[in-house]
């Protein structure tokens, strides 16, 4: 028991587990649920069991449709089936052969609450949109969708050899495990095998031929009892991670082991296939996590290339059993290993027993005895297997090798060629020296040739050396025994230079094809980085896949509901079926199409560009053949790409959500700045004119007509400042919506400036306004009344911000094409820093005391003025005072179309 109570919560590291898991659901929608009926043969029950409890859900009022339920004939299953919703199968014609599958498009659409899908491991028709039926289950789970399926035990993949070895059948129709270990409920419907078999005979299974060949091979009580073993355990075994899981999550206190982590590596040979499944029943057994690694040695590189698809399928095979996997590349597999070991906690290491011949292990000691010596406290798990023989190699394959047939004759010829150099040196030379010049000729051939070759020339150079130059001549017997002494020396020299030189190339090619990827991602970092929108971000993509793999690539963005295509290289072109592929692979986040095991008749392959929030777009690739689709190196590259791409997406987005943000903040200081502005403004006339009005109301008997004329004439004041007011904020709107239509006319630009002091007369008093024109001036085309408007917000401008005793000055005046008006006061004039904002909306700099205004006047100028295709700009006066200088075209055909 805990000492308090603050010990008994669950650990930080569970709470995270949690946490994650719930940030996943949110993040990808609440996926529906799978219940798996199992059994360990056909005949146990399953379907019946199924339906049983598919009738009690629709009985609780759930909706369930049978998407694909196969009775085989049996009454019982057929009455069950009664009254529940069967969906029509959908037809696919193969070889003339009419095959019914579920259809999983109608199922989609339906959208039950339940969905019973029957045989699990079931492989659909060919042209079905997945290869296998747990593959459609997966999609109808990530739709929400429950649903309800049979599977058999030795369907399993992790047991596929351990079946096969028990029944004598292999099977071929098999499932990864981690549909089981992710199944929210297993129901184990089990019977006894004396009761199977007893159904067998009675032809509840099969019909009566098919009962006695399943009989005789596997229908056997040893293999039926060993096959209900597998499936109690495993079902112990997913209760027993029930169990530990809500002990976790309750934080009930229990023996706590050290957690087991293993190991295994794999080489693409034939054996590292059962290598992974033992590894994976050895981890099953442990409920330990385990990993699955490549060490990619320089010595290697041709071996990569010969066998990098069945290294690409072992590290898939890997993966779909529930491994970690990863590819290494270093310079010894020991030390790769071990130090991959040690950085992982790994406690136990799986490796194969070794098969060459004894004395080759005396020679180049097995990778498993270098672990072991070197393993330290992690324990080592050699695992017996039976010898597979090697095929032959093909014809085809030794004539595509570059270093074949041509190559033994290059050594020969080489070996020749130095031969007739030493015989003309003969008679100046030792016998000893001219073992150089065969030297020279293996390094000759380890660098030109291949390693084998550069061996057999050093074996040739040997025979040569003492057939035509060691004592007696012509003979392969030796005079002098010292002379063997010099042989084996001269063939270890050789095979040791050319062994030298061979690692060294092949390293120098690792490199160089490292190199190749590296400057690949780098020219993408680069052309990425300096991309400022999606568009540069395509093109950067698609332009560096086309370097780097020689392929075509297609880019698909959502477009709403739609996935539309928005860029493709030159010369490929996107059909509805590869559309559809690129659909189902942004909806599933999943790649599919060429290369993969969904929707594998795409002519490319598809990868989702997506970050750990949401799928961006998803990436279409035509490579160049059918190998490099299953290449390590090719598609480790292309996730790197696509990863890439959709960080510098996501940093698009994000900058241009940064962008809106600050366009949001800048309109809501607009609006702040907006009501600060006009709520005194407009609150102070309103404030005058309900004051006079109940001043009238309440006392309006007991004032003189003097009085109440005063108030009146007050209150008219207050109200056409307050017209004033709000006929700017309405100006500034139809300025700022493109609302302005101009009446143009000629007008006498005097007439104008009469027009404007008309309007201010009131407010003029005894202030001095002087006008400045020349003797003849044209007829100006303008709209009368918004110039006016414009002269008027000028001069009110001026009055408030300069002293009551200062004149102030309008000139007119004409420059070749434009009407120059100038109005000049002599306040203290505008910060220089200051003179391009005072014609922005709501700016003011510091109103004089008594002096209002919303900061629109200058802006409604400016807005009027550009509407005529003129230009009005503020500039301080050199010996005080600020000045407005507008100007307008005289000629009307330069107006804009407003």
């Amino acid at each position: 028991m805990p000492a308090n109570g603050d010990d008994n919560r669950p650990s930080p590291e569970t709470l995270l587990k949690l946490a994650q898991a719930e940030e996943a659901a949110a993040e990808q929608g609440q996926p529906g649920k799978l219940k798996i009926f199992l059994g360990y043969a056909a005949g146990v029950g399953k379907t019946f069991a199924m339906l049983e409890a598919a009738r009690q859900r629709r009985g609780e009022g759930r909706d369930v449709v049978a998407g694909y339920v196969e009775s085989h004939g049996r009454s019982e299953t057929d009455a069950l089936l009664e009254g529940l919703e069967v969906l029509p199968r959908k037809e696919f014609i193969h070889q003339g052969v009419r095959l019914p599958e579920m259809d999983l498009d109608a199922l989609l659409a339906r959208k039950p609450q339940i969905a019973l899908v029957d045989e699990l491991a079931h492989s659909n028709a060919p042209g079905a949109r997945h290869d296998k039926r747990w593959q459609d289950v997966e999609e109808l789970l990530a739709a929400g969708i429950d649903v309800f399926t049979t599977v058999n035990i030795q369907h399993f993949e992790s047991l596929n050899d351990v079946v096969a070895q028990i029944t004598g059948v292999v099977v071929r129709e098999t499932l990864p495990d981690h549909l089981l270990d992710t199944a929210f409920e297993i129901r184990l419907v089990d019977i006894p095998p004396e009761d199977l078999l007893q159904r067998l005979h009675e032809g509840k299974v099969y019909i009566a031929d098919q009962a006695a060949k399943a009989m005789e091979k596997f229908f056997r009580p040893g293999n039926l009892m060993a096959l209900r073993e597998l499936s109690l355990r495993r079902t112990a075994a997913r209760v027993d991670d029930q169990m530990r899981a809500y002990m976790e999550t309750q934080a009930i206190t229990g023996p706590w082991a050290t957690t087991e982590r293993l190991l295994v590596c794999v080489s693409g040979s034939p054996y590292s296939e059962k290598l992974i499944r033992a590894t994976c029943r050895l981890a099953e057994e442990l409920k330990a996590q385990w990993y699955t690694v490549y060490i990619e040695t320089p010595g290697s590189g041709k071996h990569v290339r010969e066998n990098r698809e069945h290294v690409w399928r072992d590290l898939r095979l890997a993966e779909s059993l529930g491994s970690q996997v990863a590819s290494v590349t270093a310079t010894t597999v020991t030390d790769a290993l071990l130090e991959y070991a040690a950085r992982h906690n790994v406690t136990k290491i799986v490796m194969g027993k070794p098969t060459k011949p004894r004395w080759r292990e005396l020679v180049v000691p097995p990778v498993v005895d270098q672990v072991i010596r070197h393993s330290g406290a992690i324990d080592v798990v050699v695992v017996s297997f039976e010898t597979v023989e090697k095929p032959a190699p093909h014809a085809a394959q030794a004539a595509q090798s570059p270093f074949g047939f041509r190559g033994y004759a290059a050594s020969l010829m080489l070996v020749i060629a130095v031969s007739a150099v030493c015989e003309f040196f003969r008679p100046f030379l030792d016998p000893t020296n001219m073992v150089m010049f065969y030297l020279l000729a293996v390094v000759v051939a380890a660098v030109r040739l291949d390693r084998k070759q550069a061996v057999v020339t050093s074996l040739l150079g040997v025979l040569a050396f003492d057939f035509f130059f060691v004592p007696p001549r012509l003979t392969f017997a030796v005079a002098d025994t010292q002379y063997l002494i010099t042989f084996i020396a001269l063939f270890i020299v050789g095979v040791v230079i050319s062994t030298l030189v061979a690692r060294s190339r092949e390293r120098a090619e690792a490199m160089r094809a490292r190199e190749v990827q590296t400057a690949s991602l780098y020219y993408l970092s680069r052309d990425l980085a300096a991309a400022v929108d999606i568009g540069a971000v395509m093109k950067a993509l698609i332009r560096n896949v086309e370097e780097a793999l020689n392929a075509h690539v297609a880019l698909f963005l959502p477009e709403g509901e739609r996935l539309d295509v928005m860029a493709v290289s030159r010369g490929l072109g996107i059909d509805a079926k590869e559309q559809a592929v690129a659909d189902w692979a942004f909806r599933n986040r999943h790649p599919a199409g060429r290369g993969t095991d969904t929707l594998v008749s795409a002519d490319l392959l598809y990868l989702p560009l997506q970050t750990p929030a949401s799928v961006l777009a998803v990436m279409g690739v035509r490579l160049e053949n059918d190998v490099e689709y299953r290449s390590t190196e090719s598609r480790r590259l292309l996730d790197a790409f696509a990863t890439q791409a959709a960080m510098a997406m996501e940093r698009v987005q994000f900058s241009r959500q940064a962008e809106q943000a600050q366009i949001l903040q800048a309109r809501e200081n607009l609006e702040r700045a907006l009501l600060n502005s006009i709520s005194h403004d407009l609150r102070t006339p309103l404030a005058s004119v309900t004051g006079v009005l109940t001043s009238l109301r309440d006392e309006g008997a007991h004032l003189s007509d003097p009085a109440r004329r005063e108030l009146l004439d007050t209150a008219c004041g207050e109200a056409e400042r307050l017209n004033r007011f709000v006929g700017n904020l309405l100006d500034m709107t139809r300025i700022e919506a493109g609302a302005v239509r101009l009446n143009l006319e000629p007008c006498d630009v005097q007439d104008l400036v009469g027009c404007a002091l008309a309007v201010l007369e009131p407010r003029i008093e005894n202030r001095e306004i002087s006008f400045r024109m020349l003797p003849a001036m044209p007829l100006v085309p303008m709209d009368l009344v918004l110039m006016t408007q414009v002269l008027v917000n000028l001069l009110e401008n001026s009055l408030k911000y300069s002293p009551p005793t200062t004149p102030i000055e309008i000139a007119a005046r004409t420059d070749a094409s434009w009407l120059i008006i100038e109005i000049t006061d002599h306040g203290p004039g505008v910060p220089e820093k200051d003179l391009q904002r005072v014609f922005d909306k709501f700016y003011r700099i510091p109103v004089p005391e008594g002096a209002g205004g919303t900061g629109l006047g200058l802006s409604i100028c400016k807005g009027i003025v550009e509407a005529h295709g003129g230009t009005i700009r503020a500039e301080n006066r050199p010996g005080g005072g600020l000045g407005i200088v507008l100007h307008l075209p005289l000629d009307p055909g330069s107006l804009p179309g407003l």
